[in-house]
């Protein structure tokens, strides 16, 4: 029982820390870098993620894979607009500049801080 409980305490300071190291790298990118408007374009034949297409502070077009898949709740479709940021040393590096994103790492920081507490019960009831 023990071994179970220490095992549910890490499963949730990975989830805890994966969520806070999201929300920093999300608060870093929206700090630091230059906002763009991004073309979406259909995905390559055999891909569930679209094309991103923006322009650069420098004029430069710059053409990636989108960082998320199409999903049905709120599917990238070709031809529409998403706000980014990119980093400006690197524009490949991007961020949509979403609140879907922040709530999805806030989630995984809830769930993991339930499962570490869960843990901790489950150790000091077997003991």
């Amino acid at each position: 029982m023990v071994v179970l409980a220490v095992v549910t305490a890490l499963g949730g300071l990975v989830a805890f820390l994966a969520g806070g190291y999201g929300l920093r790298r999300t608060r870093l990118m929206e700090e630091s870098v230059q906002a763009a408007d991004a073309l979406v374009k259909p995905p390559q034949p055999g891909s569930d993620r679209p094309r991103m297409q923006f322009e650069t502070a420098d004029g430069k077009v710059v053409e990636i894979v989108s960082p998320v898949r199409r999903t049905r709740r709120r599917p990238l479709q070709g031809g529409s607009e998403l706000r980014i940021a990119y980093d400006a040393d690197d524009p490949r590096e991007i961020v949509l500049l979403s609140r879907d994103r922040v709530r999805v790492d806030q989630a995984f920081m809830a769930a993991g801080a339930a499962l570490v507490v869960l843990g901790v019960v489950l150790v000091v009831r077997a003991s």
